[in-house]
């Protein structure tokens, strides 16, 4: 099994797009599913802007990195915006890689901070998270409305100085 990650290109956008589609759950996302068809690179995401994890040769999983407030003041926080992988090939530690994978491509671009927010009841990511560093500096209380339940948005971060 080798798992190698690396700047997205442009000719990855059709199965970039078809894993949003494929990994997208209440669980992970409080937004509307992406329709099909939905573009994965816009006028937010750049490929620049993304790393994907290839397993055994294929496409298996993506984290996009972005901007905080887009403000001077601001300019040292780096967020990741995304995270997903195949289902099929989940348990494989793909999703540690790319997070890990984020925080060296964030100290490359200068950041000492790297921010995320997650759902509270996503588990899984949150473990990974952990592992990768990061701690929960915030819970915002049923943020969210998913499914008939309150959800907490939960804001963790990791130092990169």
């Amino acid at each position: 099994m080798t798992i190698t990650v690396r700047p997205a290109r442009a000719e990855d956008e059709a199965v970039l797009a078809k894993l949003d589609e494929r990994t997208w759950t209440p669980a992970v996302s409080p937004a509307p599913a992406p329709p099909p068809g939905t573009p994965f690179f816009d006028d937010g995401t750049r490929p620049e802007d993304v790393l994907v994890a290839e397993h055994d040769g294929a496409v298996a999983g993506y984290v996009r990195l972005g901007e905080g407030f887009g403000i001077p003041a601001h300019r040292h926080v780096a967020v990741i915006d995304g995270l997903a992988v195949d289902p099929d090939r989940q348990r494989l530690g793909i999703a540690r890689q790319l997070v890990e994978a984020a925080v060296a491509e964030a100290r490359h671009r200068s950041a000492r901070k790297l921010t995320l927010r997650v759902l509270g009841h996503n588990t899984g990511a949150r473990r990974v998270y952990e592992r990768c560093g990061f701690v929960v500096e915030g819970v915002l209380r049923g943020e969210f409305h998913i499914d008939g339940v309150d959800v907490d948005d939960v804001l963790m971060a990791r130092s990169l100085a």
